[in-house]
């Protein structure tokens, strides 16, 4: 057998592998990665290892790798999942410092111009992260009353920021 009608019998296989890959799930992209990898280790353990059967042994090294593909791309989305982008785009500048101090301090403003108890209350549910139960085991009340409280503290608190961001024009 000369080498074109290898090549072409090694091509003909390989179309057969990749069709099969395509009904095992892989799209077209990743069939011919797997094919053309295939290809490549086929043709390195051509002189070196004694196959016997080249056409199972194809169809087998295809399977594995696409099997590896499989695998590697699972573990890349969850990693891309557990990885937020956010925090890699949104860059830390003195002017956005300069902001946050700015809110900062207009929400302190706002704290005190609200009557202690709402600010007390808005600051374990926001802040702190309490949930109602847990601030009423703390003032000793029942849940339906702290949410009522922070109900209306919200309210005050928004009626103050609409009159604060009045005052600065």
């Amino acid at each position: 057998m000369n080498e074109y009608e290898f090549g072409e019998k090694l091509h003909e296989q390989l179309e057969h592998i990749k069709l099969y890959l395509l009904r095992m799930g892989a799209n077209l992209q990743d069939a011919e990665d797997v094919i053309q990898d295939t290809a490549y280790k086929f043709l390195i353990y051509l002189d070196s290892a004694n196959i016997e059967n080249v056409e199972s042994w194809l169809f087998q090294v295809s399977v594995n790798r696409y099997y590896d593909l499989c695998r590697k791309q699972t573990r890349q989305r969850n990693i891309l999942l557990k990885f937020n982008y956010k925090e890699l785009f949104e860059e830390f500048t003195p002017e956005k410092a300069v902001l946050q101090k700015e809110l900062e301090a207009d929400i302190y403003k706002l704290l005190d111009r609200i009557k202690p108890k709402y600010a007390q209350f808005l600051i374990l549910k926001y802040s702190a992260g309490l949930k109602l139960t847990e601030i009423a085991a703390l003032y000793e009340m029942k849940a339906d009353s702290v949410k009522t409280i922070i109900h209306r503290a919200r309210k005050q608190f928004i009626k103050e920021y609409r009159r604060l961001q009045d005052e600065k024009g």
